[in-house]
């Protein structure tokens, strides 16, 4: 690794053991089911800290970008997971179409619903604004066996408002309306919740003619009243 990718990483470790809360990274652990161990950092803690050493140690393309991304990605603390997110979104201007493949390595590994959130946030649903000939891979998530792809497929149009794919999303809904699992099934609701907030219509008559689980339908209509 180069000396500005290694000078970012650790320097990050630095502040970020630095600001170590025993406590707080207890209260982080049990209400992530302890699938991770915490440094406890705050939120807005961990973001102003990566921001800082990103700025302090710049990185000039994408692959020394995705060589950080994976490193922080194999630290086991919760938050070097998503300063990963912070350091990929940082750098969104210097992503290209293949970049698609670290943002799939990241939401297949080290999976929880806390990091593909983050990620289509962040990452997911800006990289296919950027790049829309690369959203046919949603549906190829959609259809694989990997649910948090799917939960991606169904949430990434989270953030895109009026310019929502409505087909789309409608697609993605119903090839897993069936699914047995929770967070495929929130994602649902979440989803149809969101874009109420666009086409309210629109939902209200999807839920109509479509059977959706009972929790898919009690998140989507939350909001209508």
């Amino acid at each position: 690794m180069a000396d500005n990718e290694l000078l970012l990483v650790e320097t990050l470790k630095a502040f970020f053991e630095a600001k170590a809360n025993h406590d707080r990274a207890e209260k982080n652990k049990a209400y992530m089911k302890h699938h991770f161990p915490f440094i406890g950092l705050v939120t807005a803690e961990r973001r102003e800290i990566t921001k800082d050493v990103i700025k302090l140690y710049p990185l000039m393309d994408i692959n020394k970008i995705s060589e950080v991304v994976k490193i922080l990605w194999q630290k086991e603390e919760r938050e070097y997971h998503h300063a990963g997110i912070d350091v990929l979104a940082y750098y969104h201007k210097l992503w290209n179409r293949e970049t698609i493949e670290l943002i799939e390595y990241c939401l297949k590994n080290q999976s929880w619903w806390d990091s593909v959130d983050n990620l289509n946030i962040a990452c997911v649903g800006k990289y296919f604004q950027l790049f829309p000939n690369e959203v046919k891979l949603t549906t190829t998530w959609n259809n694989s066996d990997n649910f948090w792809l799917q939960r991606s497929s169904i949430i990434f149009q989270k953030a895109y408002k009026k310019k929502t794919d409505k087909t789309l999303l409608a697609k993605h809904i119903l090839r897993v309306a069936d699914s047995k699992e929770f967070f495929v099934r929130k994602a649902i609701g979440w989803a149809l919740r969101e874009y109420a907030k666009v086409d309210r219509d629109w939902v209200i008559d999807f839920l109509a003619n479509h059977p959706l689980h009972s929790l898919s339908k009690r998140e989507a209509m939350k909001h209508l009243g």
